[in-house]
């Protein structure tokens, strides 16, 4: 694995991932969140791409493909598809066991995006974040570790921020 410096152009992509990220998960509405999520996502992959992570790459296409599709469906086959798709990528590019962290994260999202709304849906997220930020913490990525450390602690907050106002509506 290449060394990439805090200025290099991988990890400038990264801190534009970040951004991205945040904004995202700052969203209340769940097709708001999603449409973030997509553009996140495809500055991701070229993220990963210039850090030589082909597998990170691949689950952040997937990503993306998930994020648009889940704003058309939320049926349950296009999700098993898109899981699918995440495992083949798996087995073609995964050549350490921690190059399946990208693809069990990417997979949590689809289960989440597809089969789930709300807070239920975030905190599926969340988990799916631990994984992500396990993955930059092994690549070596700046802007994608404080990306996720970021959109966990961005999340949490959005749904005690939702779990209010629902309460305050009961």
């Amino acid at each position: 694995m290449q060394e990439h410096g805090f200025s290099s152009p991988a990890q400038v992509v990264g801190y534009l991932a970040f951004a991205l990220g945040v904004v995202s998960f700052l969203q209340k509405n769940d097709r708001r969140l999603k449409g973030a999520v997509a553009l996140q996502a495809a500055t991701y992959a070229l993220h990963f791409a210039l850090l030589g992570s082909v597998t990170a790459m691949a689950a952040s296409l997937v990503t993306l493909s998930r994020a648009v599709l889940s704003l058309r469906t939320r049926s349950p086959w296009v999700a098993a598809l898109l899981i699918a798709v995440n495992v083949v990528l798996g087995i073609t590019f995964a050549r350490h066991p921690a190059a399946w962290l990208p693809i069990a994260a990417s997979s949590v999202g689809t289960l989440a995006f597809f089969l789930l709304h709300g807070i239920t849906m975030r905190v599926v997220l969340l988990g799916g974040t631990l994984l992500w930020l396990t993955n930059n913490l092994v690549l070596g990525s700046v802007g994608g570790t404080l990306l996720e450390l970021v959109i966990g602690a961005v999340n949490a907050s959005t749904i005690v921020r939702i779990s209010r106002e629902d309460a305050k509506t009961d």
